[in-house]
């Protein structure tokens, strides 16, 4: 049965520690880095930064902590980290979808992408969505692609941390179906 979510923008001083456990809980994309673990204030850092950058949001993906019960409250499992209007106007560009790594492969970020697009196309005046995913990262290539997504042949060399990472970029028209 698939997991009902919604999401929820996520401010600083309410969701830091909830954040820091959700990118606690995917050791598997640290690993990609030859990380064990992000470092301490990553959550701190990453909305600090979406605080002071124009147009960023990051949407926390929340569900029901008992399906059968709404007043139960809900969990943060998730967290999509997108910009509106960058790097030019009309053109959103995704950051970051992560699931919780206990709940991935369960469609939750399909789902949470499936909330987003109508709402980037309507109310934000979106016209294209980008992304640029590691190359090394073969699983958010095909999940990106599954998505309506295609590489775009453009590619950039990035400095992440003490290494430095080919970033793949793929994109596609909110106009059309994805």
């Amino acid at each position: 049965m698939a997991e009902l979510i919604t999401l929820m923008p996520l401010e600083r001083a309410l969701h830091t520690a909830a954040l820091q456990a959700v990118y606690n809980a995917v050791p598997a994309y640290w690993q990609l880095y030859r990380r064990e673990s992000p470092p301490p204030e990553h959550a701190s850092q990453e909305l600090s930064a979406a605080e002071q950058t124009p147009g960023r949001t990051l949407l926390g993906i929340l569900r029901r902590v008992d399906r059968q019960d709404p007043e139960a409250g809900a969990e943060l499992i998730g967290v999509l980290d997108f910009r509106l209007h960058w790097p030019e106007a009309g053109v959103a560009y995704i950051g970051n979808l992560t699931v919780v790594g206990s709940l991935q492969r369960r469609g939750i970020a399909s789902q949470a992408w499936a909330l987003l697009k109508p709402w980037l196309a309507s109310s934000a005046s979106i016209q294209e969505v980008r992304t640029g995913v590691e190359q090394f990262n073969i699983a958010a290539l095909k999940f990106w692609e599954a998505q309506g997504l295609a590489l775009t042949g453009a590619s950039e060399r990035v400095r992440v941390g003490d290494r430095f990472v080919r970033l793949l970029y793929l994109a596609a028209d909110l106009g059309h179906s994805m």
